[in-house]
């Protein structure tokens, strides 16, 4: 195939293939949002003393997994440490995440389904209970679910 229609066809397919690739760039674009969001809510549950809310943004699943000082295990493991070691409001204070860095991870297909996302926390807090740190860094891998991004390994230090 030459001439006018050979060309009107190339034009098509490669307006469709820049049609994909910003589909593809909105889509990321959205994921990333939606993930800052999430992050964004859980900073504020903190920030209302609401464990609990915060928790929202993991999945509940035995093998999510939480590495800090040692390894925690299982959704109802990591928040019975939460409540433990952040007994009260001023023990929990004021957290604020920054530095974030998210990097999709596409499946083999090209479909993203996980999420690395790095980062620093800081509490500004009054009082100390078990957890004496106030300041890290942090990462996380999410797995995009029906119920939207969820945190299925977080590793603060």
């Amino acid at each position: 195939m030459t001439g006018p229609r050979f060309f009107l066809l190339l034009g098509t397919l490669l307006a469709l293939a820049g049609l994909g690739n910003a589909g593809s760039a909105m889509a990321a674009a959205s994921d990333v949002a939606a993930i800052r969001q999430v992050m964004d809510q859980q900073q504020a549950a903190w920030n209302h003393g609401d464990i609990v809310s915060f928790m929202r943004a993991y999945k509940d699943a035995p093998d999510t997994t939480f590495v800090g000082t040692g390894v925690r295990k299982g959704y109802q493991t990591i928040l019975e440490s939460y409540r433990k070691h952040y007994a009260n409001k001023a023990q929990m204070g004021q957290l604020t995440f920054s530095d974030f860095d998210v990097r999709l991870l596409p499946d083999a297909h090209g479909e993203v389904r996980y999420a690395a996302v790095t980062g620093r926390f800081h509490l500004d807090r009054t009082a100390h209970g078990e957890a004496a740190k106030d300041d890290g860094v942090f990462s996380l891998l999410w797995e995009k679910t029906a119920e939207g991004w969820k945190i299925i390994l977080d590793h603060s230090s």
